[in-house]
């Protein structure tokens, strides 16, 4: 289990071209390497966010590089939003990013023409000199056109030049060295007033769901043997066969000692794994309510729902619905049970069952999670906390601060005092640092013994500072008698260590730790009573 540990990643991004985790889902593969195989041949990719396209696309790239096809890959992400501003500047570039991908020098100055227009001096540019340079194939991958889709002034202009190079390769030989990949989330369909892909050429590929065997292989791949059990059946009961819901549900039962009926029953609450995907979901719809009113009547209805074209084609294209012509149903459980929870049925009791369910967990979480003697959150807790923090501000690219804080001279406290005096101690400091945090995500956590650790999500270190200064200055004021402490001040104080970095998935959060036990290391050997900021973790949002 050691070796599988190290080379797990959270899934929540394209899975690597050498990790063990891809499942194939034959023939789309096949399909897909064929497709770039023809020249000036067009391939079409379409999918909700998380059906694996990015996984897909990084293979495709893999193989046309191992036919010895030159690639080139362009993320509408990456562009600034100046490039948008109009046709022209958008067209240079791109010319400009494939020159560079290529490895030629850009000489575009050479054919742009105003007079003539940016689309036919591209096409030149393209024509007489870029594919002039070279013997090969060249794979031109287009990925998040569902952001150029965004801009439909450009999009209607730059789309169509692209059909005219596919259609081109018919006929001139030149153009045939071209092959086009097209990806795009299917959600951006919610913005436009269409009922049909704004792109209709070559071969499309609609991303399909894992079937009861592929999730096996999955699970096998992650060291679960469900092989002859029970347990696909109830994962796809719950998510179908969604790629990245069943990536997530198979990954954190590997992690964690939680078994998939007790992730299952929280699957569809603010508790469980999916939330922040349900989530944004709940978002699109709150912000359509033509959309929302139809997928209410789909959740009320026992049997499938017939809706207007355009209104179950974007259902669809959420990934809410299953359709058949034009007649829809709830594409799987999960969201069912979670959409459900804000209609008013009055036939039902479901909602009262679930809120009842929920409040069982969080009873259930409290004496899994809770520090007995301080009532606030235990070590255990702050581990999965701080790890899932990670992953969150990774994710965000927001800073994550950890103070680590010691009680000083305790072990004289409690020689002293006696130990029944030092548990009030540590629940009346426990009790002022939850009461210096702010924000909801800021949590406290006893550390260990009379260590306690704050964590401080999307927090610098300059406002870290600021926390743990209010920390410090709070314990002094509660005037706790210490009369053999080292400190000199005769009351209980505290040693404080900081870190703060901008998480990244190639690391883990115990750097983050060690960072902190280093800073409280300094700040017990200058004399306690005082903060340390980490010299080697201390980002600053201004500098």
């Amino acid at each position: 289990m050691a070796d599988l540990t190290q080379s797990l990643i959270f899934p929540s991004s394209p899975v690597p071209l050498n990790s063990k985790f891809y499942i194939e889902r034959p023939p789309i593969e096949e399909q897909a390497y064929n497709a770039i195989c023809k020249p000036g041949n067009v391939l079409r990719i379409r999918a909700p966010k998380k059906m694996g396209k990015s996984s897909l696309v990084s293979r495709i790239i893999a193989y046309a590089q191992g036919m010895e096809y030159k690639t080139v890959n362009i993320d509408f992400q990456q562009a600034d939003r100046s490039v948008f501003a109009n046709l022209n500047k958008f067209l240079r570039w791109f010319c400009a990013n494939v020159s560079l991908q290529l490895k030629v020098e850009n000489i575009l100055d050479d054919f742009w023409d105003e007079d003539i227009g940016g689309k036919v001096s591209c096409t030149i540019y393209f024509e007489e000199y870029l594919l002039s340079q070279f013997d090969s194939p060249i794979v031109l991958v287009f990925n998040e056109v569902n952001i150029l889709f965004e801009h439909l002034e450009i999009a209607q202009d730059f789309l169509p030049m692209l059909r005219y190079w596919h259609e081109q390769a018919q006929q001139i030989e030149i153009f045939e060295q071209l092959r086009f990949v097209v990806v795009y989330s299917t959600e951006i369909y919610i913005k436009l007033n269409i009922n049909q892909s704004p792109f209709n050429v070559g071969l499309q590929i609609q991303l399909p769901e894992f079937n009861e065997e592929q999730i096996l292989q999955l699970a096998h791949k992650y060291g679960l043997n469900w092989k002859g059990k029970n347990e696909p059946k109830q994962l796809m009961a719950m998510v179908g066969g969604h790629p990245y819901l069943v990536h997530l549900a198979i990954y954190f039962l590997s992690q964690q000692d939680i078994s998939l009926e007790r992730l299952l029953l929280e699957a569809p609450t603010h508790a469980g794994i999916y939330s922040d995907h349900l989530r944004s979901l709940w978002e699109i719809l709150q912000q359509n309510s033509e959309l929302s009113s139809a997928f209410k009547k789909i959740l009320i209805d026992k049997n499938n729902v017939e809706l207007e074209a355009l209104i179950a084609y974007k259902l669809d294209s959420l990934g809410l619905v299953k359709l058949n012509f034009n007649e829809c149903r709830y594409s799987r459980e999960l969201y069912r049970i979670y959409f459900q929870k804000g209609i008013e049925r009055t036939e039902l009791d479901y909602q009262e069952r679930l809120e009842e369910l929920e409040k069982d967990n969080q009873k259930l979480q409290n004496l899994v999670n809770i520090d007995s003697l301080t009532q606030i959150y235990n070590r255990r807790y702050f581990d999965q906390y701080l790890n899932a923090e990670w992953q969150r501000m990774a994710r965000e690219k927001s800073p994550l601060s950890l103070i680590l804080l010691d009680v000083d001279c305790f072990k004289l406290y409690n020689d002293t005092y006696g130990h029944q005096a030092g548990d009030n101690c540590l629940q009346q400091v426990a009790l002022t640092v939850r009461n210096c945090l702010k924000y909801p995500t800021h949590i406290v956590a006893r550390y260990g013994g009379e260590e306690f650790a704050v964590i401080l999500p999307q927090t610098d270190q300059k406002d870290a500072y600021s926390v743990a200064e209010k920390i410090s200055n709070k314990i002094k004021f509660l005037a706790i008698k210490h009369i053999n402490s080292q400190v000199k001040l005769g009351i209980v104080t505290v040693s404080i260590g900081v870190s703060c970095t901008v998480p990244n998935y190639k690391e883990n959060a115990s750097i983050l730790v060690r960072a902190a036990d280093e800073a409280i290391y300094q700040s017990k050997a200058q004399g306690r009573d005082r903060i340390t900021i980490s010299p080697f973790l201390n980002f600053n949002s201004s500098k």
